[in-house]
């Protein structure tokens, strides 16, 4: 079974520069030092023997959108409602904050 290893990685990043990063984190990870390898990478690194893969997706969501974030959607429905969308950009943006935190893509 091979060994999965997840460093950051760039879509900008070489397959050298990849490569690089895998084998550091491979030392890194031997010597008992983790501080390269971040827990909550942008992308992720399935490493074996023969080949290197990048899955570049993001965790899907536990929740449907509509049911996430339930107090800063109703404070930015309320908001518009009452004083329209231009007046309400603060809650707007705390919404899509908290569903970026969700693992909502917005």
């Amino acid at each position: 079974m091979g060994k999965t290893i997840t460093p950051q990685v760039e879509s900008s990043d070489t397959m050298d520069n990849v490569k690089a990063k895998i084998k550091l984190s491979d030392d890194e990870v031997k010597n008992g030092n983790s501080s390269g390898i971040s827990s909550d990478p942008p992308a992720s690194l399935a490493v074996s023997k023969d080949s290197v893969e990048i899955e570049t997706t993001q965790p899907k969501p536990k929740k449907k959108i509509c049911c996430a974030c339930p107090d800063t959607k109703r404070l930015r429905d309320e908001c518009i409602v009452t004083h329209g969308e231009a007046a309400c950009t603060k809650w707007i943006e705390a919404h899509k904050k908290c569903l970026r935190v969700e693992g909502f893509n917005v």
